[in-house]
């Protein structure tokens, strides 16, 4: 692509559009406001949206939701389709922390009822859940057979095993497994990644965090989820850990062989990849497959603890406690779906990257008790804002693909953090705000400061005014663990 700055034409007062020229094959489409446009310039996530446009068989425009900043290859926020027969699929569209994604629980306690016990709440969280970089389970050490029965059955295997219960799989995306895994296409340098490693939040933006409603926009949805005022929610936001990382790293190098064996031009090597039904893409789209159950395992042997957690800390049951599973979420995946395209139904590869699926009401892959309201979308912000509830729309999908943001999007990176932080004491800060944190490292809080992120609450007001998403309710945080 050239060098020359990427032009945007406003379309409206949420969208922007980046014309098709030399070789892109279609236009880009960028979901953002007036006031993000000069911050999504200063990296070169533009520039990647341009990219991605470029590639075979892309069905629709090229799109970054507004949440976008630069990534590899693809841009975190970019979500892109492709054909089955002409298409590819590429790694860097999925990202290196494969099914990334976050799960939502709701509660019976009110603020009130854990104002005395918060911090003794974030000290037993970070106790049992361990967290930072290479952080590693010294009491759930997995077999290689045990292990291969979690990249082919995801979260199911955690609930045999223990953790938690039948009624979690109901509301968690795919019901936490995503088909065709075939673990003999992980290295066995993955699976030594992965063994002790499952049950663990690792690090960076990786987070639990014990929250409160704060704000209802639809009454009449949130009543359908059991959400009221004041109610307190947990969150998990973590991925497939060094296995999903190492599964990304061997498909890269497969694919670099793959771009220049089918002839593939591609505007960055980033963009690596493979025809959708070759070998190659159909390998990778197996593999990829471990590492997304293997992140939905993880997550759902976190929100046992979790459960385990406030129930020792509090004193309670699980009847009273009432911690109940809203949704669980993908950001990061690449997933063969139905959609209609040029006003027929046609099976794409869809792309999200740092994007989360928005399905409507009535959707076939919605569980039975959403299918009135739509899908829940969950929308993580900084550590030290908000967090929201969003649904999904019919909008989306004719749009989008079913698509819409991930959460704040970074502003800074983890250095130009660093060195905005300098003589400020970020703990003490939160604390002034009313949020008790426990992190792994000084470093951690340093990177993922507030200051560091996108305001969430103009990212999520950008897609519910496109009608990409609907904005049910906002969540306030009071302890958070870190990695």
């Amino acid at each position: 692509m050239s060098d020359k700055p990427i032009s945007l034409e406003k379309i409206d007062d949420t969208k922007w559009r980046i014309e098709k020229c030399r070789d892109m094959k279609t236009h880009g489409i960028i979901y953002a406001d007036e006031k993000m446009i000069p911050s999504i310039k200063q990296d070169d996530s533009l520039s990647q949206v341009t990219n991605v446009a470029c590639l075979p068989g892309i069905v629709g425009p090229s799109m970054a939701m507004p949440d976008i900043h630069c990534g590899y290859g693809f841009p975190i926020g970019g979500v892109a389709a492709f054909d089955l027969d002409e298409g590819i699929v590429s790694p860097g569209g999925v990202g290196y922390d494969i099914n990334c994604g976050v799960r939502l629980f709701k509660t019976a306690l009110q603020k009130e009822d854990i104002s005395e016990h918060l911090k003794t709440l974030v000290d037993g969280l970070f106790l049992n859940i361990p967290s930072g970089i290479g952080s590693k389970r010294k009491d759930l050490k997995l077999s290689s057979k045990e292990l291969e029965e979690v990249l082919e059955n995801g979260a199911a295997w955690a609930v045999k095993n223990g953790f938690g219960s039948y009624n979690d799989i109901l509301h968690i995306e795919d019901h936490g497994k995503i088909e065709k895994a075939d673990p003999s296409l992980v290295s066995e340098k993955a699976y030594k990644r992965g063994q002790p490693q499952l049950g663990t939040l690792g690090s960076g933006n990786h987070f639990v965090e014990i929250a409160f409603i704060d704000e209802i926009y639809d009454e009449e949805t949130a009543t359908q989820l059991g959400l009221k005022q004041g109610q307190i929610t947990v969150s998990v936001h973590t991925g497939s850990r060094g296995l999903g990382y190492q599964v990304c790293d061997d498909s890269i190098k497969k694919m670099l062989k793959a771009a220049q064996k089918y002839n593939i031009n591609l505007p960055d090597r980033q963009l690596c990849c493979a025809p959708v039904n070759s070998k190659e893409g159909q390998n990778y789209l197996a593999a990829m497959a471990c590492a997304a159950n293997y992140a939905f395992a993880n997550r759902q042997i976190i929100g046992h603890w979790i459960r385990e957690t406030f129930e020792q800390v509090l004193a309670t049951n699980p009847r009273d406690l009432k911690m109940e599973l809203i949704y669980d979420v993908c950001h990061n995946i690449a997933k063969i779906e139905e959609h209609r395209v040029e006003g027929k139904k046609k099976k794409v590869c869809v792309h999200r990257k740092g994007a989360t699926r928005a399905f409507p009401p009535d959707h076939s892959q919605i569980p039975d008790d959403y299918k009135k309201i739509g899908q829940p979308i969950l929308i993580p912000g900084d550590m030290g804002r908000y967090s929201h509830l969003l649904i999904g729309t019919e909008k989306a999908m004719e749009e989008t693909f079913g698509s819409t943001c991930h959460g704040a999007g970074r502003l800074m990176s983890r250095n130009q953090a660093k060195k905005a932080a300098r003589g400020r004491a970020i703990y003490r800060e939160l604390e002034d705000r009313g949020i008790i944190v426990s992190a792994a490292g000084r470093f951690t809080l340093v990177e993922e400061m507030p200051d560091a992120y996108k305001d969430v609450n103009m990212v999520v007001d950008v897609v519910a005014k496109a009608g990409i998403a609907k904005k049910v309710a906002r969540m306030k945080p009071l302890g958070v663990i870190k990695g």
